[in-house]
């Protein structure tokens, strides 16, 4: 088992994972430029495990064993020990290159990269180290120590060594592993894009308002926030910036093409949450608009965006980027999905499925509607995923 780990950045995500890996029993060196970040992480830790023994799921004593398997450091040189580097940094391609690019001559020459990108090629992140074998992606989802679900996603380059190391570790830390191809958003970030992006479009075409829509995506699909809702929770910045890198990555394939309606919202500044207003308004007293509660119109629009995900797990499955298992596994692990998106297939059965594509391609005529291969083979051999 990997004993020493390396996290670098201190924020949300790079805290979460420390967290999960000092539970775990390893020794972990967090690392950020800045004290101050260093200083609200070890603060926002010890919360967190205050927390946790009021509800009772730690003793005092094991809050103080795993409080003390972090060690708080300001140098990359303090990392030089670690078997095992997880970076959790900005999304920018170059600055986790240049990151690696630094760290390689300060570890041991079998210390293992890991980035915990959730969308760039791990391939391009690795081509920069003299020995591209020991990169590979280790996708945690937010909030990490909560979050079952982790993807692994080797590139060309990994050795099955170093993808081993990494599955055992994952799993020694108690969390669900996925393996992934190392293609444009992975298993999650890519199955999930019509959750927004045909809401979005549903919006856009006038058809129902922000709140019905969500409200026909959790009373009938029994999803715990609608799209809209979780947008606005995750950030309408980092959720478009999110489908527009997967858009321009899969060469502008219509299916995930970005809002307007998002884009804008972004450059006014209304991020959600975090700003008070975004697709809601926030703040104390303010009027947001109302559900429509009308039972068929939401059946129209959960079967559509139900129908459009499907498609999208189907077609991740017919381009083998993962098994079906790991697919479903990752949707209902990683995003909370109420269900597997192909067990759901299903159930609601595949001529259901390759039905309503066709009826969605015949009224719009776009690329972005078209039926996935998988589904429409499936369909003729009358077979199901599970």
């Amino acid at each position: 088992m990997i004993e020493k780990i390396g996290i670098i950045g201190s924020g949300t995500m790079g805290s979460g994972i420390a967290q999960v890996a000092a539970t775990a029993g390893c020794k972990v060196s967090l690392y950020d430029s800045k004290r101050e970040a260093l200083q609200r992480a070890e603060q926002s830790l010890l919360k967190i495990l205050d927390r946790l023994i009021e509800k009772g799921r730690i003793s005092s004593e094991e809050k103080q064993r795993i409080h003390g398997n972090i060690s708080y450091v300001e140098t990359l040189d303090a990392l030089s020990d670690s078997e095992m580097l997880i970076e959790a940094i900005i999304e920018d391609l170059e600055v986790k290159q240049e990151l690696f690019q630094k760290l390689q001559k300060i570890v041991s020459k079998k210390t293992i990269f890991a980035s915990n990108t959730s969308s760039l090629s791990i391939a391009s992140i690795a081509s920069v180290l003299k020995s591209p074998k020991r990169c590979i992606g280790i996708h945690f989802f937010n909030p990490a120590p909560l979050m079952k679900l982790v993807e692994i996603v080797p590139a060309v380059q990994t050795s099955e060594k170093t993808l081993k190391i990494a599955i055992d570790t994952i799993e020694v830390w108690g969390k669900t592993v996925a393996v992934v191809k190392d293609t444009p958003g992975f298993i999650v970030n890519r199955v999930a894009r019509p959750f927004y992006g045909e809401s979005l479009r549903i919006f856009e075409e006038g058809i129902a308002n922000v709140a019905t829509i969500d409200w026909a995506m959790k009373s009938l699909g029994g999803f715990r926030m609608g799209p809209f809702e979780l947008m606005d929770f995750i950030g309408n910045d980092i959720n478009y910036t999110v489908t527009e890198t997967v858009f321009e990555a899969f060469y502008y394939d219509p299916r995930y093409k970005p809002s307007f309606t998002q884009k804008r919202l972004a450059e006014a500044g209304y991020l959600g949450r975090k700003t008070a207003k975004g697709f809601y308004n926030y703040k104390e007293g303010a009027v947001n608009p109302e559900a429509d509660e009308n039972v068929g119109l939401a059946q129209k629009i959960f079967d559509r965006v139900l129908v459009m995900l499907i498609n999208e797990a189907a077609d991740a499955l017919f381009w083998r980027i993962a098994s079906a298992e790991d697919i479903d596994n990752a949707m209902t692990k990683g995003v909370n999905y109420p269900k597997g998106l192909l067990a759901w297939a299903d159930e609601k059965g595949i001529d259901w499925c390759v039905t309503k594509l066709d009826e969605l391609y015949d009224e719009y005529r776009e690329d972005r509607y078209r039926c996935s291969p998988m589904l429409r083979r499936m369909n003729k051999e009358q077979k199901t995923f599970f």
